[in-house]
């Protein structure tokens, strides 16, 4: 087994998010000419983002993606990393590299030369918080098994992957590839099942992931329920014990559990004065869960890290910490 460099390295869509504010009368409005799915990730194209882009209110420009948001996370709580994921050699691209690379995350995937531009998504959030997310993937979905780069995926102790890269089939085949590499070199590998339509899209190929090649599992309580077809949670959850060595559950407000080995431990939602933005929220959730678990801790400081930084994120606009999470775990401690 080789010895780890880093705790955690994510596959993942590469994207930069746009976001603002929106009223409930516009989502309306836009679900009505587009289907556009409040709460959901909807895929658009091209001439649609450069529209829907065109009709939002001035808001936030940041490098996001859900697993570059867990990395960014990750390198908040201090823990090492790397990202391998497709942008364009365009200035989206270019921003997307260096604020990675600026937070000591590794990344080395090449840019899409030819083609597709840097993947964007934009979002709209609601006066109750809620995230509208319609997603332009553009280079992001350009990844293919050439891409992974195996001698990084065996320098992670886990390996995690976003469950958005399934829309294509050549993304699909360069996440088995890094699960592959991974259990090859003796190492975990972590799957976020990312959004409930998403696992709509993907029931069977995600089962079939689950069942042969992931070790923990991350979803919230609509995606877990959509992946075993199950209207009880219970009944999801009794499902995928079956499957995983850890599964983590977050449920809003009402906090996560923790499922591993027969036992189940319940995490409580850290309090928030008020909840600005829940984008980020699943993915930061897992960046203080992997990063305590990748240092050792039990699996209920692990969720209680992952809840601390859930907290933090949801608490102004933006997918990324902007207090530094290895300090608010210390107050925590």
């Amino acid at each position: 087994m080789s010895q780890p460099k880093y705790g955690v390295v994510a596959v993942g869509n590469a994207l930069v998010d746009v976001l603002s504010h929106a009223s409930e009368e516009f989502i309306a409005e836009q679900k009505e000419k587009y289907g556009m799915e409040k709460g959901a990730m909807t895929l658009i194209d091209e001439p649609r983002a450069v529209e829907l882009y065109s009709q939002m209110q001035a808001g936030i420009e940041t490098s996001g993606g859900s697993a570059g948001n867990t990395m960014a996370g990750i390198a908040s709580f201090g823990g090492k990393g790397g990202f391998i994921g497709k942008v364009a050699d365009d200035e989206l691209g270019n921003i997307f590299r260096h604020d990675l690379v600026s937070m000591g995350i590794q990344f080395d995937t090449q840019p899409l030369i030819m083609g597709s531009k840097t993947g964007r998504c934009l979002i709209l959030v609601t006066p109750d918080a809620q995230r509208t997310m319609n997603t332009f993937l553009g280079a992001s979905v350009e990844l293919t098994p050439e891409d992974i780069d195996t001698n990084l995926i065996a320098q992670g102790q886990i390996t995690y992957l976003e469950g958005y890269l399934f829309d294509k089939d050549t993304a699909k085949a360069a996440f088995i590839a890094a699960a592959e590499a991974a259990h090859e070199a003796g190492h975990r590998v972590a799957l976020t099942l990312s959004d409930p339509f998403c696992v709509d899209r993907h029931r069977s190929d995600f089962l079939r992931l689950v069942e042969s090649h992931i070790d923990i599992l991350f979803a919230n309580e609509e995606e877990i329920k959509s992946l075993y077809m199950q209207e009880n949670f219970d009944d999801a959850v009794s499902a995928v014990s079956k499957h995983v060595e850890v599964a983590a559950i977050t449920r809003g407000e009402k906090g996560a559990i923790i499922i591993s080995k027969g036992e189940t431990i319940e995490i409580a939602a850290e309090p928030v004065d008020k909840v600005v933005d829940t984008t980020g929220a699943g993915d930061q959730f897992a960046a203080g869960f992997l990063y305590g678990f990748t240092e050792g801790k039990d699996l209920a400081t692990c969720g209680k890290l992952g809840a601390i930084a859930a907290a933090e994120v949801i608490s102004h606009l933006g997918p990324r910490p902007e207090t530094a999470y290895a300090e608010l775990a210390k107050k925590a401690a």
